[in-house]
């Protein structure tokens, strides 16, 4: 008896309780001045926000076709999946890949392909060569695109190193720095020097030369960043709940607070600037310097070869890093995101044409990103003229990443972007740099793949007249048509 008076004065106060929580909602929702629909519809109104935030996931499984989805369908994901967990690429009835949409690719197959014996390996390339003490021989088509320790988590650029070791391809630590977890694998580093020159800066925020030459030792070349496809003329972004005290320390600056980069280095304004911060970086530690940028137009190019022209050639980059206006980020403006900087499809010839018209093309190595997790999209790039491939979400993809959209929210329900202990059990770096390894090296063997069909030895072979782009009219054209291969044009040196 006395136990039922407890359970219903129990049930009671929760009623009572539920029944004022609710009023208190209701009162605030018709008094506020911020919401329209809740000011009309208090307490039910909120079931449309709560919709709204799901809606995007519904349709992801739901909703949304194979090949529906941005910024990566099912489909494209499904296929660096089974790359990663070495499951093959073989599909059964058809491919739902739509061959009559414009932009379509359709490579050139050869009515007698390479057969085995005919096939020769994909050589490696020597970045700096001639040009720096220490050139950097690397080894593999596809490699890791800049992804810094802060954006994406311990766990995951520990992976990623593991990986690479074991594939043979570089890993670029994107604007952050260099942290002990790139280290792990022993793999081939590429320094990325950001407009905060985060990981290479004294206490001014200058870079540091001695900061520079002691990581050269580690490292096997350096990259200028200008820019980055997903949000040119804007500075990296890492959010204050992302900045831990190890990041921070890494870093060079206050832990839990926003960490925004200029968005431009201070000490670089002019083409003139860049080249000799190219040649004097160079000389201080023997290793190759490159440049990572968004395109825009002509101009950057241009000016490029000119400069190079009026100053000599070992004032040039080393390699060249162009990065699509569809790239990624972990956070990045929208405005700049949607509409600022070329495609990738656009840019990367322009580059190429305007390095061969110059002369430069020999001298200058060429490395493509932006959604290029395909090998597909990688023969492309090469077809196109660019030496290597960058990808930084098909490596994510392949640690485990289910596009959840969560990036910059310290949220990421695999482990892959956040610094949450417990959310980052779901990424085991002992499997998944297993998944990292296979997936690039399945990569550099399609691409190889693709390349015998067309009637080439290795992927190197590959050329514009390979590939055919399919037009508004749903016919196609040769690559070499839309892109005519430029003459290279005299120029004189001026003194």
């Amino acid at each position: 008896m006395v136990m039922d008076i407890l359970s219903y004065g129990i049930g009671t106060l929760a009623a009572l309780t539920l029944l004022l929580w609710v009023a208190f909602i209701f009162v605030r929702d018709i008094t506020q001045k911020k919401h329209g629909v809740l000011r009309n519809y208090p307490v039910i109104g909120h079931l449309r926000y709560f919709f709204e935030q799901l809606g995007e996931y519904f349709r992801q499984y739901f909703f949304t076709g194979d090949r529906d989805e941005m910024p990566f369908n099912r489909a494209t994901r499904g296929w660096v999946y089974r790359l990663a967990k070495n499951e093959g690429g073989t599909i059964g009835f058809g491919s739902t890949y739509n061959l009559h949409e414009p932009g379509a690719l359709i490579f050139v197959n050869h009515p007698f392909p390479v057969l085995e014996e005919e096939r020769l390996p994909t050589s490696a390339l020597a970045l700096g060569e001639g040009y720096c003490r220490n050139p950097f021989e690397a080894r593999s088509i596809v490699n890791v695109s800049g992804m810094s320790y802060g954006a994406i988590s311990a766990p995951a650029v520990s992976a990623l190193s593991r990986g690479a070791a074991v594939a043979g391809c570089w890993l670029d630590t994107g604007e952050g720095g260099l942290s002990p977890y790139h280290l792990e694998g022993g793999c081939d580093i590429v320094m990325q020097i950001g407009t905060a020159k985060y990981g290479l800066r004294d206490t001014q925020g200058s870079l540091d030369p001695e900061r520079l030459l002691e990581l050269s030792k580690v490292v096997k070349a350096f990259e200028i960043k200008l820019s980055q496809g997903a949000k040119p003329g804007k500075g990296g972004v890492l959010p204050g709940r992302k900045v831990t005290s190890e990041i921070a320390r890494i870093r060079g600056i206050p832990e839990g607070r926003d960490s925004i980069s200029p968005n431009r280095h201070r000490d670089i304004s002019s083409m003139n600037e860049l080249l000799e911060s190219i040649a004097r970086i160079r000389d201080l530690t023997g290793r190759p310097v490159g440049v990572k940028t968004a395109i825009g137009g002509w101009r950057f190019m241009n000016e490029l070869a000119d400069t190079v022209h009026r100053r000599g050639f070992e004032f040039a980059p080393d390699f060249l890093v162009i990065d699509g206006g569809e790239g990624g980020s972990g956070a990045a403006p929208q405005a700049l995101a949607d509409h600022m900087s070329l495609s990738i499809d656009e840019a990367l010839p322009r580059v190429v044409d305007a390095l061969i018209e110059s002369g430069l093309r020999q001298r200058v190595r060429v490395v493509a990103s932006g959604k290029l997790v395909t090998s597909a999209r990688a023969a492309w790039a090469l077809a196109v003229g660019a030496d290597f491939v960058n990808t930084a979400r098909g490596f994510m993809f392949a640690l485990g990443c289910i596009q959840a959209l969560r990036c910059h929210q310290n949220t990421c329900p695999t482990g892959v972007t956040t610094h949450n202990r417990r959310l980052q059990r779901a990424l085991v770096v002992q499997e998944k740099f297993q998944r990292v390894a296979s997936y690039c090296l399945n990569m550099n063997r399609e691409i190889d793949m693709i390349a015998h069909s067309c009637g080439v030895r290795h992927a190197r072979e590959l050329r514009r007249e390979h590939v055919r782009i399919v037009q508004a009219n749903h016919q196609s054209i040769a690559l070499n048509m839309l892109y005519p291969y430029p003459e290279p044009v005299a120029r004189v040196r001026v003194a």
